[in-house]
Parts: structure tokens; C-alpha cells; sequence
């Protein structure tokens, strides 16, 4: 996949802080999500309690980040920043969770990637605010319980199916974003353009609204290389040439699509005659894992209606034919 259109965070990333809302009224999109937040917000703040501890799921570049830099905002209070992998041994948990004050705000990125005995420590951190610390090895060792202040714990994930249950269980709030409209992308477009100081046409931002898979991140990348050629061809505005010029230099359609992603719909197409195929024989022909396939390529190709999964495999749409300019086959049930 581009690197321009991959959700996951990269290089041409960097830099965009400022272009981040730091509240809930300059966040556009998911309503849903934000008047469920807002409420809790609001009624922890009236009875000066600590907000229950709070679990956003959904694909990567929605604004799970943003939103819990937001929380830890509403609430005048700190964030500490970690994320799965990260923490391998239980004292890694225990050290974070002892320097916290009274309200701070603990994000834990990827927290389905934890290790399941840093997992445990957080349980009785999670429901009693107290942890469990071993002191010595052996015969000898002993269990000390510790109190740590009350805090709020914000977790994310990209793949809530592997939470374990009693993990999942201890979120009070569990918040889940979905992909963004044509419309929601294109006032955030339009947002990160004043702020970048530029000026777009309202054709120009929908139509690099379109190009955004229905992610805020891939939005904010694609227009700050709309404004590289902005730049390089001396223009006062961007307009739709302008991005036009940019998505083909990017080999980009006007669907969204890479040249990866073509080549996928192509092979289903020309060497499985449209599908059913399984899974593990078209990675095998395209030369990728099965994995990757299933998570970094096929999400969006399913979203947008050009790929479709069956009980006896993938096939392709009559809108991948149709849009990749092939003749649609007679007779086919799509």
C-alpha cells in the first residue's frame, strides 16, 4: 500500500500537532462518540469524581489519540503516554501507575498488545486502585499491596476482538469510532488548510475528501502534499487541478485506490476469474503475508464496495469491474 494511504502512522506524519483539536467542540465527526463522552465529562466534573475508565476501538487514524489527549483536556488534568509492547514487565506497569496523581489520565495505545502479566497487575489497579507488588524471589517472596491514587484509564485498540473479557469488562465507557463521511473529511480538510495558512477551493476539499478512505489521518497527509504542489507550481489557492496534479503524481484514483490495491482487484479478476478465492492462495499470488492482506489492504476495498467476503472466499464487485474498466461477466451473482 502508499505510503500516503495507509491509516497506520508514518514519516509524512510528522509535524501535525498543531492541526490536532483540543477539545470536543473543535473535534469533527463521530457525534455519537462525543455526546457519550461529553455526558460522562460533564457529570464527573459536576460531582468532582474521576472519570470511569474509558476504551476507544476502532481502526487506526480515526482520532483515538486525539480523543484521549481531549479527555485528559476537558478535565484539567495530566496524560501519561505509553502503549502495549511497550510495557513487558510488571514493573513497567507498577512504576507508571505509582507516579500518578489524583484525576491523571493514563492512555495506554495498542492495549490488546499487553502482556498478559502486566494485564493482571492492572486488574485490581483498574477496580480497586491498589496494585500487588512481589518482593523477593523464591520461598521467601511476599505479596505487598500498594494504593495508588484514582486515575482514569484510556485504552485503545484497532482490534477489540483481542481484549480479553476481564480487561474489557473493567471499562466503564466503551466508545466505538467509525469511518468518516465525505462531509465530515471535508471540513477537516478544510480546518487543517486554514490553519496551514492556505486557501482551498470547497470543490478542491471534497475532492481530496473523497481520496481519504474514510480516515482523518490519511485526509490531513494528502492535503499537506496538495500543498507541496501548491508550493512548487507558485498557485494562490488549491484548486482541483492542483489536486488532481498531486494524486497522479501519488498514483492515486479518483476512488482512493493505489496501484497495490488495483493489482489485487486485477488478480482476483484476470487470474481467479472474480472470486470465490480463499484468503492464503490470493496472498500467495500477490506475494504478501495473509495477515497483512486481511488487515492493512482488504478493509478498505470491503468499505468502499469493491471486495466482498463469502463463506467460500473473496470476490470481487460489479463496482471493481466497472471501475477498473472491465467488461462485467453475464450470469455473474454478485
Amino acid at each position: 500500500m502508499s505510503e500516503f494511504l495507509t491509516p497506520e502512522r508514518t514519516v509524512y506524519d510528522s509535524g501535525v500537532q498543531f492541526l490536532r483539536p483540543k477539545s470536543l467542540d473543535e473535534f469533527i465527526g463521530q457525534e455519537n462518540v462525543k455526546k457519550k463522552l461529553s455526558l460522562a465529562l460533564e457529570a464527573a466534573k459536576m460531582r468532582g469524581e474521576v472519570l470511569d475508565h474509558v476504551l476507544l476501538a476502532g481502526p487506526p487514524g480515526l482520532g483515538k489519540t486525539t480523543l484521549a489527549h481531549i479527555i485528559a483536556s476537558e478535565l484539567q488534568t495530566n496524560i501519561h503516554v505509553t502503549s502495549g509492547p511497550v510495557l513487558v514487565k510488571q514493573g513497567d506497569m507498577a512504576a507508571i501507575l505509582t507516579s500518578l496523581e489524583r484525576g491523571d489520565v493514563l492512555f495506554i495505545d495498542e492495549i490488546h498488545r499487553l502482556n498478559k502479566a502486566v494485564e493482571e497487575l492492572l486488574y485490581s489497579a483498574i477496580e480497586d486502585f491498589q496494585i500487588d507488588i512481589m518482593i523477593g524471589k523464591g520461598p521467601s517472596a511476599k505479596s505487598i499491596r500498594i494504593d495508588i491514587q484514582p486515575f482514569t484509564l484510556v485504552g485503545a485498540t484497532t482490534r477489540s476482538g483481542l481484549l480479553s473479557s476481564p480487561l474489557r469488562s473493567r471499562f466503564g465507557i466503551i466508545l466505538e469510532l467509525d469511518f468518516y463521511t465525505v462531509k465530515e473529511l471535508k471540513e477537516i480538510i478544510k480546518r487543517a488548510a486554514s490553519l496551514m495558512d492556505v486557501e482551498i477551493e470547497d470543490a478542491a476539499a471534497e475532492m481530496i475528501a473523497k481520496r481519504s478512505r474514510g480516515t482523518p489521518r490519511i485526509a490531513i497527509r494528502l492535503t499537506k502534499r496538495v500543498r507541496d504542489m501548491l508550493t512548487v507550481v507558485k498557485a494562490d489557492r488549491i484548486n482541483t487541478d492542483i489536486v488532481l496534479k498531486t494524486m497522479e503524481v501519488l498514483n492515486i484514483d479518483d476512488e482512493g485506490l493505489d496501484e497495490f490495491d488495483r493489482k489485487i482487484l486485477k488478480t482476483i479478476i484476470e487470474i481467479y476469474r472474480g472470486g470465490p478465492v480463499g484468503l492464503n492462495a490470493l496472498a500467495a499470488s500477490l506475494g504478501v503475508e495473509a495477515d497483512t492482506l486481511s488487515e492493512v489492504y482488504e478493509p478498505y476495498l470491503l468499505q468502499a464496495g469493491f471486495l466482498a467476503r463469502t463463506p467460500r472466499g473473496r470476490i470481487v464487485t460489479e463496482k471493481a469491474y466497472k471501475h477498473l474498466k472491465y467488461e462485467v461477466p453475464e450470469n455473474r451473482l454478485f
